[in-house]
């Protein structure tokens, strides 16, 4: 465990010195477009903090795989690193992804060539063997053929991607959902090996992976609080979603279905697949909506708007601050629930999931309440004036009242 509490803290350092660079430099030659009518900020603001986030992600599983070895004297990561070529090919999509994240930043690219870029990363995840190779179908795990591990891969990398992309409009937002996200996935990928496979495989890819990514995220947050000095911008979300789901299809291959005996250990196995799509539940939900929104409107579903999930609270009036909050609320208790799956039975994770929607509903439309309350004041306030002064006995007392002040 302390190695990777290392491979994170590395890291985040990493992450924090090279964001607090990108800031100055940022502002120094001005790297920061200009704030566009959807935008929340009104500072302009540099957004390349996605380049920091990889550098701090690249520096420690460079040194997970050369340096910690001489550090304990022995490679705890050697399973990890066993298979060059799947390591190889994460590190080739991040940096692809990155690429095209820095230049759609930068110069604002066309959504076509954003999605070539995504598909072909994804592409080189299924093609070293990061995919997904089972899920729970009938009594069986399967995805039926090799072809259909690419498709389904490529696909649910994609749409993590994007979805991330989608909420990232707020300080703080995308960095705090991908660290409460992955705290939850690390714990699972750890009692995925111990209690359902049984095996001692406690130092695998997934952990690595998800520990990074949390530590990079961590170290970048310093300066993405509100009022945020840095942006991540697509290069930092679309780095984070990717990491994500790679982390989630490559736990799959990490499972033999054949150590799956029985109908009960299904779910667990399932979870792989079912926690990112779970935690990210909201970001799938704006992303649905926004597709729907902008392909029914005529518009390519790549197009920007001031219509997402994030916009609506602030339009609610929740502050900037609480906005973030809801987010991270609702990401904790989906994400909690359903690592519960695996210690608790299923109606106490029912009742769990259940009181935390309640609390994070109460949370979200309580402006709502308090505008309708506000309404409902004006307009009795205005009633009662009206009706005062159509009121004969109201407006003899007030001329007589008039006629004392006048004498």
């Amino acid at each position: 465990m302390r190695y990777y509490l290392l491979a994170g803290l590395i890291s985040a350092i990493v992450s924090f010195c090279m964001s607090w660079v990108v800031w100055k430099l940022g502002l120094r030659f001005k790297w920061y477009p200009r704030v566009r009518e959807r935008d929340v900020h009104r500072t302009p603001t540099p957004r390349l903090g996605g380049i920091a986030m990889f550098l701090g992600i690249i520096v420690s599983i460079l040194c997970a795989w050369f340096l910690f070895p001489h550090i304990a004297g022995v490679d705890y990561f050697r399973l990890v690193f066993a298979e060059p070529g799947r390591v190889l090919a994460v590190l080739a999509g991040a940096t692809i992804i990155v690429v095209l994240g820095v230049a759609d930043d930068i110069w604002d690219l066309d959504w076509m060539t954003k999605l070539a870029g995504q598909i072909i990363a994804a592409g080189i995840l299924a093609w070293q063997g990061v995919a997904i190779v089972s899920l729970p179908i009938g009594t069986t795990l399967t995805v039926g053929s090799s072809y259909m591990s690419l498709i389904f891969t490529v696909l649910a990398v994609v749409l993590v991607m994007n979805a991330v992309n989608f909420i990232d409009g707020l300080d703080g937002l995308v960095a705090g959902v991908a660290i409460i996200a992955g705290g939850v996935f690390f714990l699972y990928s750890f009692f995925i090996n111990r209690i359902v496979v049984q095996t001692e495989f406690f130092f695998n890819l997934p952990s690595l992976l998800t520990a990074v990514l949390v530590g990079a995220c961590f170290g970048f947050l310093f300066l993405n609080w509100h009022p945020a000095k840095l942006f991540m911008g697509d290069a930092g979300a679309l780095l984070v979603g990717f990491l994500m789901a790679t982390s989630a299809v490559s736990l799959t291959g990490n499972i033999d279905p054949a150590t799956v005996h029985s109908r009960t250990q299904l779910l667990p196995v399932f979870i792989p697949i079912l926690l990112p799509f779970a935690i990210l539940i909201v970001p799938m939900l704006d992303f649905s909506l926004a597709v729907f929104r902008r392909v029914s409107a005529g518009k390519s579903p790549f197009s920007a708007d001031r219509k997402h999930l994030h916009h609506r609270l602030l339009d609610m009036g929740h502050s900037h601050f609480h906005a973030v909050l809801i987010f991270y609320a609702w990401t904790a208790v989906v994400a909690v629930g359903t690592l519960l799956f695996l210690f608790l039975r299923w109606y106490w994770v029912v009742a769990f999931v259940a009181v935390g929607f309640a609390i994070c509903a109460t949370a979200t439309f309580a402006p709502l309440g308090r505008t309708k309350r506000r309404e409902i004041a004006a307009q009795t306030s205005r009633a009662d004036h009206a009706e005062r002064a159509f009121d004969p006995l109201d407006r003899a007392a007030s001329a007589h009242r008039a006629g004392e002040k006048h004498s």
